[in-house]
């Protein structure tokens, strides 16, 4: 086996706290490569929400998905796109990912995984399947429809929130409280184009000239609600899988990778950020992903420049 390509961090993910992590590192002169599975990097915020505006980015008051991942992706380190990382094998002081890539130090950023989001629990024909999306790439495909978004998160609430301003949105939760923001809660319900229906579970589905008729059930209750819809929106989040790390030998708590305070997971040298981790009070929000970023590229380069003064960021006097 021949080792052609060598760098000091390999980080795997390519959503924005991956890329701010090689930014980062290469602030701090680490030869840096990320491995990115999907053709594109980006993550969550380009693949399923390029409109949605953020606003718990620091220094931003609101940026678009889209827009973040274009201040994110510099050209200052080497992108291998289309890549899932299959083994990484301690070698020594280094580690040899996929036989081609010999590093120093790896960051995990693979955030909750692939993209498999929680399916809609009730069964139709492929013409029923059509009408069933758990995307949203193009607001404006849904103008002038009676759309039903299912679920009572923020992707349910900034979707009901941006797609009514081209439809009727009927947003369905199982509870009277909803898991996202109070103001995007708010701001629906100022809407005259918006209705919220709770507590209400989907109980049967039917489609009848082109749309779907949908029988919701109320929670604790015989009221059965039959609505109509062009389109429904299925927003009831992603299963997490970090199976490939578990595969690596790294240790999980449930789902998540096990770290600690300084990132590090029980395999030295191997570091993990973002929504891939979990530890008492974390909460999955892009910027304090940012701020992990910072901790474990600190913490890879006391480990390989033991010697060095190290500058934490770039404003030190």
């Amino acid at each position: 086996m021949v080792i052609i390509k060598k760098f000091d961090l390999a980080i795997v993910g390519g959503g924005p706290v991956g890329l701010f992590a090689a930014n980062f590192a290469h602030l701090h002169g680490l030869k840096t490569i990320l491995f990115e599975a999907l053709p594109d990097i980006g993550g969550q915020p380009k693949q399923l929400y390029s409109f949605k505006r953020i606003y718990d980015i620091p220094a931003y008051p609101e940026i678009t998905g889209v827009n973040l991942i274009t201040q994110l992706a510099q050209p200052n380190f080497t992108v291998k796109t289309s890549h899932c990382v299959k083994d990484i094998v301690k070698n020594g002081e280094s580690f040899i990912i996929d036989e081609d890539f010999t590093v120093k130090s790896v960051i995990i950023a693979t955030g909750i995984g692939s993209f498999k989001p929680r399916k809609f629990p009730l069964s139709g024909d492929s013409k029923t399947s059509q009408h069933i999306h758990y995307y949203v790439k193009n607001p404006q495909d849904f103008a002038k429809q009676d759309v039903g978004i299912l679920g009572g998160g923020d992707s349910a609430l900034d979707w009901a929130n941006e797609l009514a301003k081209y439809a009727h949105v009927s947003l369905i939760h199982r509870r009277n409280q909803f898991r996202g923001l109070e103001s995007s809660v708010n701001k629906l319900q100022s809407l005259k184009n918006v209705e919220i229906l709770t507590p209400f579970l989907p109980k049967e589905i039917n489609l009848v000239d082109n749309k779907l008729q949908i029988a919701l059930k109320k929670v604790g209750s015989d009221e059965v609600l039959n609505k109509t819809f062009s389109q429904i929106i299925v927003a009831y989040g992603f299963q997490a899988n970090n199976q490939l790390a578990k595969n690596w030998g790294i240790g999980l708590t449930g789902t998540h990778i096990k770290v600690s305070f300084e990132m590090k997971t029980n395999i030295a040298g191997i570091y993990a950020i973002g929504d891939a981790v979990d530890y008492p009070g974390r909460v999955p929000v892009i910027g304090l992903g940012f701020g992990e970023a910072q901790v474990a590229v600190a913490a890879v380069m006391r480990e390989l420049f033991p010697e060095k003064t190290l500058t934490i960021h770039s404003t030190s006097i």
